[in-house]
């Protein structure tokens, strides 16, 4: 958690988040902190070094009102972090082409900088995809807080496990032109640990909407985060995927009863096998169907997908792959 202005001796970063856009505009969110010279994470770390960068990032030093510069396709914006070091700049208009574009930031009269990348779906993107990360992509136990905690402070990219075959799944789905983003209840302290994980699982690329500490904290940041999606791109469908340890169901629920005709399928992984649980989410589905929507409770990531491919949302040569990397990674988890 932050404490207020940086120490005097730090220097600054600018740590860019992920964005997205569309080619009439581009979003950057960021953070300006102090540096804590936290090094990337290794195969092999100790936990008590885990645990050690854990609370560096959870308790960042931010820069308050830090002034910023964003160049983009020749085009330049000021703008200035708030007093918890945040910052969110829109650029216009947005590039030609489809994919990843770079967004050049730096702090005027100094020599710090930084390179934010920003996401454009192609016009062939057939749908996009929210995904949820925490028991959804990794397992992170979330039915248990002190587990969890202890799950996420001990350990990093690298030693954390994925649920077996999602990372096939997922790039099956992605078919290299579905958009992907992801949504947690982590906070923006995570947000390098959660970047580093997705980019070493080999899960698609896309933007991240974690949520904030304390009392600018929203308890609905994921219906927000969705909501702003769905309003960027009103072309496309949209695909959720959660889990039932928490309140994905009902969050989902919510969004398809806000957005009767956007929401194409919701896939819930089924964490929580207690019977009134089981019992709800059935209640939801029934809830759901009569939107058009269907919500698939599955136990596993081939479940998915198998009835993805039933439904054309993706390559039904590709079950093959989920079903291989789904056995991979069970032998994985055996070994360790």
């Amino acid at each position: 958690m932050a404490h207020g202005a940086r120490p005097k001796h730090a220097d600054p970063i600018i740590l860019p988040y992920r964005g997205y856009g569309t080619r009439d505009r581009l979003i950057l969110p960021g953070r300006v902190l102090a540096h804590e010279h936290i090094r990337p994470a290794s195969a092999g770390e100790r936990r008590w070094r885990n645990f050690a960068a854990f609370v560096k990032r959870i308790e960042s030093d931010e820069v308050p009102y830090a002034p910023l510069v964003a160049r983009f396709n020749g085009a330049e914006t000021r703008l200035r972090a708030d007093r918890e070091g945040y910052f969110r700049v829109e650029l216009g208009p947005g590039p030609r082409k489809a994919g990843w574009h770079d967004v050049a930031l730096s702090i005027p009269g100094t020599t710090v900088q930084a390179t934010g990348r920003v996401l454009v779906p192609p016009d062939d993107a057939q749908f996009a995809v929210v995904s949820d990360i925490d028991d959804t992509v990794v397992y992170s136990h979330v039915m248990s807080k002190i587990r969890m905690l202890v799950t996420v402070a001990f350990s990093n990219a690298y030693s954390r496990k994925p649920f077996e075959g999602v990372a096939a799944f997922y790039r099956a789905l992605h078919a290299g032109r579905n958009p992907f983003f992801y949504v947690s209840k982590s906070p923006w302290n995570l947000y390098v640990p959660l970047a580093e994980y997705l980019e070493l699982q080999a899960l698609p690329e896309g933007p991240l909407f974690l949520r904030n500490f304390g009392l600018r904290m929203p308890r609905d940041h994921k219906c927000v985060a969705i909501s702003a999606l769905l309003a960027a791109y009103p072309k496309l469908p949209f695909i959720l995927i959660g889990d039932s340890g928490e309140s994905d169901p009902e969050v989902y629920r919510d969004i398809v009863r806000r957005h009767p005709d956007r929401i194409r399928v919701i896939y819930i992984r089924s964490v929580n096998r207690r019977p009134e649980r089981v019992a709800a989410i059935e209640k939801l589905i029934a809830e759901v169907a009569k939107t058009g929507c269907q919500l698939v409770l599955a136990p596993d990531s081939e479940h998915a997908a198998a009835h993805a491919a039933a439904e054309g949302l993706m390559d039904p040569s590709e079950l093959k792959l989920v079903r291989s990397e789904k056995r991979r990674d069970e032998n994985s988890v055996r070994r360790t």
